[in-house]
């Protein structure tokens, strides 16, 4: 059984770690990679990792899976990272800032990377106790996060999750203090689709819009009344909202056109709905346009269902917080409308993600998604000590979660 005293000896592993993971965050930060290209992301920590002694498994295309301990586990962990960046401007003036022109790593992923890795460096250094538990830990960094429906579903595929019996993840948080963790029993995040619907119709001059179907009219009623009529159509208790990104329709101020397009996401806490909900969008959407005469076109391209956290994962992460971050690092956290591809991977097999604090405490409250994300570099090694202790047990011996 895993000890407080061998937590104590990985921690001291993880602390002469630290340095060199903060520069390895910082390259990743200066090179980010969008969806599907992350090639440069791959090649990195793959390369460290097979100068660690670990086994690595290239996956088709890019990211890939490495394997700690035995080769036959009685009991496998899965961490996982996601490897993309996104396609926004960095505004932080860092000197390590994006050299890449409108792709930044702004929701933290290059810190999720960075923590698996420390996470599984510490543990090669301690892979003989891990033989000698029958704990075998696979490290996934999986490409293709911040697209639908994700690439975590790329990884299941190509055999990620064979043998795995209990997976964990890390979300950067920077309105929880670095050396917190947030966690919650059953679902964390929402559902996220993508919703896009094409108005098409008659156009003409905006002198006489009496013989034209007018398009842009009717796409506003769309904008907001489909909303509207969403929600008091479903329970309030399913916490859906349908909330618009883009809005594109003509290009003269004297011409109704022909056709005009919106587009947003549609999000919601509850799992049943988001497995039906796609009818009744197409059904609203008819009603709202039948008294233009136009014609729609819906497009709804269902993303991620939440993420549901087994009691047991958390349990157990919470356990390893306390162990290795303190007694108080743990607490609460609400249910977030954030999408989440980690989905995936908890509808096969137990699992749980924890939101891991990265703002300086007193220090400013930053959001993702956004150029001026910046997080606290100590998150880095919270986060693999995190995941490191949690993958051995959380510090009290490890049991296999049920299915």
């Amino acid at each position: 059984m895993w000890t407080p005293a061998d937590s104590a000896v990985l921690g001291e592993t993880l602390a002469a770690l630290e340095d060199e993971l903060i520069v390895f965050r910082r390259d990743l930060h200066a090179h980010p990679e969008l969806a599907h290209t992350e090639t440069r992301t791959t090649t990195r920590v793959a390369t460290r990792l097979t100068a660690a002694g670990v086994r690595v498994h290239p996956l088709t295309g890019t990211g890939l899976i490495a394997d700690i301990g035995p080769v036959d586990p009685g009991h496998r962990v899965a961490l996982r990272a996601d490897l993309d960046a996104l396609r926004v401007d960095e505004r932080t003036g860092l000197p390590f800032a994006s050299r890449n022109d409108g792709v930044c790593h702004a929701c933290g992923h290059d810190v999720h990377i960075a923590a698996v890795l420390g996470a599984g460096l510490a543990l090669q250094e301690h892979a003989d106790s891990l033989v000698a538990q029958g704990i075998g830990v696979r490290l996934i960094f999986q490409p293709a996060e911040e697209v639908t429906p994700g690439g975590a579903i790329e990884v299941i595929d190509q055999g990620g999750l064979a043998a795995v019996d209990v997976i964990f993840s890390i979300h950067c948080d920077p309105t929880q203090d670095v050396g917190r963790v947030g966690l919650r029993d059953g679902a964390i995040t929402a559902a996220a689709d993508t919703v896009t619907i094409t108005l098409s119709g008659r156009g003409g001059h905006t002198s006489r819009p009496h013989l034209t179907q007018d398009l842009t009219y009717a796409l506003g009623k769309v904008l907001t009344d489909v909303p509207a009529v969403l929600s008091r159509r479903v329970d309030p208790r399913a916490g859906v909202a349908l909330v618009w990104g883009t809005v594109h329709s003509g290009s003269a101020e004297n011409v109704i056109p022909s056709t005009g397009t919106v587009s947003g996401t549609l999000r919601m806490l509850d799992a049943q709905l988001w497995e039906d909900v796609g009818p009744l969008l197409e059904e609203l959407v008819h009603a709202v346009i039948r008294p233009y005469g136009v014609a729609a076109k819906v497009e709804h391209v269902r993303g991620a269902p939440p993420v549901v956290n087994d009691p047991k994962a958390v349990a157990r992460l919470r356990a390893a917080a306390e162990l290795m971050l303190g007694p108080d690092s743990a607490q609460s956290t609400l249910q977030s409308l954030g999408g989440e591809d980690f989905a995936w991977y908890v509808q096969a097999v137990p699992g749980a993600m924890a939101r891991l604090g990265t703002r300086t405490p007193g220090g400013t409250t930053y959001d993702l998604h956004q150029g001026d994300l910046v997080v606290d570099e100590r998150a880095v090694v919270s986060g693999a000590k995190l995941l490191a202790a949690t993958a051995l047990g959380g510090g009290t011996g490890w049991q296999t979660p049920t299915h």
